[in-house]
């Protein structure tokens, strides 16, 4: 019988790790079907909360906040899109792309995991909204970009605009914010197992695929409870 495991999922759409680190989870549940039954909760993270609406370039970006040399940053983008590849994503950041401020994505994001319940609608949404930041480029600050997502995900266009046209769960995502942060959580991706293990860091599906057996077997057995 398949262990139930609840899956926590802390992370920002313009995170390369996160999107690698999804892919890498997706993949080691895949394999680990029939053993395990997992439901993935994304919950929001903002690398940078005070970015401006028109965002900033990512090399000058990056060389304000870590002081990466515009060599550092190329090797550090090829690193990553050689990674993306090996998940199945593709990344085609470049010294022209920009970061963007993802508030508003977090807040549909919320929305997401509310309609129904049913987790797919979200993971459609993320997934959405990865691809058209990592792959197209695109600036998902942008109503109209993100209303695009939404519509690829097979969520209610309307219902969305009139969420980005107010302030609605504006309060939810910063307190799911600070929850997380007052739990330690400082970098992401962070990956959460049944509210007492960590996974951090965008991690292969060969890790995630050890890290979970590991959880497993500490986990009674179902067949042995009553």
């Amino acid at each position: 019988m398949a262990q139930d495991l609840k899956i926590d999922f802390v992370s920002d759409v313009v995170c390369p790790w996160c999107v690698i680190g999804l892919k890498g989870l997706q993949a080691a549940l895949t394999r680990l079907e029939g053993e395990v039954a997992a439901q993935i909760h994304f919950q929001p993270f903002e690398l940078n909360p005070q970015m401006v609406p028109e965002g900033e370039n990512i090399g000058e970006h990056i060389a304000r906040k870590y002081g990466s040399t515009p060599e550092q940053s190329a090797a550090t983008r090829a690193m990553i899109r050689e990674r993306a590849d090996d998940v199945g994503f593709t990344i085609a950041m470049s010294a022209d792309s920009r970061i963007y401020n993802t508030f508003d994505a977090h807040r549909l994001l919320y929305w997401a995991g509310l309609e129904g319940g049913r987790e797919p609608l979200e993971l459609a949404l993320k997934l959405a909204l990865f691809e058209a930041y990592f792959t197209h480029g695109s600036n998902v600050s942008d109503r109209d970009v993100l209303l695009a997502a939404v519509k690829d995900a097979g969520l209610d266009s309307g219902r969305a605009a009139h969420i980005l046209d107010g302030t609605e769960f504006a309060e939810e995502v910063r307190s799911a914010q600070e929850l997380w942060r007052s739990r330690g959580i400082s970098s992401v991706p962070a990956v959460i197992v049944n509210d007492k293990y960590l996974i951090s860091g965008g991690q292969p599906p060969e890790a995630f695929e050890r890290a979970l057996r590991a959880i497993v077997a500490e986990m009674p057995d179902k067949s042995s409870v009553a």
